[in-house]
């Protein structure tokens, strides 16, 4: 079957532009688009960097997943394959956002780490509005999304941003 992801909201482009942003995220990326395969099998072949890979890709919903199992004696085990073979992406939004966005696409991950660390204080155990976040950590509402999309500690639910359990 072949689904097509539709891009139309610029915070969301972050995740896709760091889908692929190292080596590794690359060839696992590669690989779960040509097969379904387990988190252990990734983890043997490119290490805990793969394993996290694979996190942020179920994150960011590029990756469905479904339990399997080689033969019936094994236990079944959860497998991963990618969701979208294509992605459709259409934007219009004011340049001043957009910078936002590409900022965060591209920032260093010592600098996104900071971030990260201010907003995951900032969530708390209970999750905050999204409004609440911005104003207290002076960021526009569009750096806000595109951090949260780019971390695999915190994640949008609704108008709240809560940690990731």
């Amino acid at each position: 079957m072949s689904r097509v992801k539709v891009v139309n909201e610029p915070s969301e482009l972050v995740p896709l532009l760091r889908a692929a942003d190292t080596e590794v995220k690359r060839k696992v990326l590669q690989k779960v688009s040509l097969e379904w395969i387990s988190a252990d099998e990734i983890k043997e072949l490119y290490g805990a960097e793969g394993e996290g890979a694979l996190l942020f890709f179920e994150k960011i919903r590029l990756v469905e997943t479904r339990w399997s199992s080689a033969d019936e004696d094994q236990e079944p085990k959860k497998t991963y394959h990618t969701y979208y073979s294509s992605f459709n992406i259409t934007l219009n939004t004011p340049v001043i956002e957009f910078s936002d966005v590409l900022g965060v696409a591209v920032m260093g991950d010592e600098e996104f780490s900071k971030y990260e660390k201010l907003i995951f204080k900032e969530v708390g155990k209970e999750g905050k509005f999204v409004g609440d976040i911005s104003e207290s950590l002076d960021l526009t509402q569009t750096m806000l999304r595109s951090l949260v999309k780019r971390s695999t500690k915190v994640e949008y639910r609704g108008h709240r941003v809560e940690r990731i359990k």
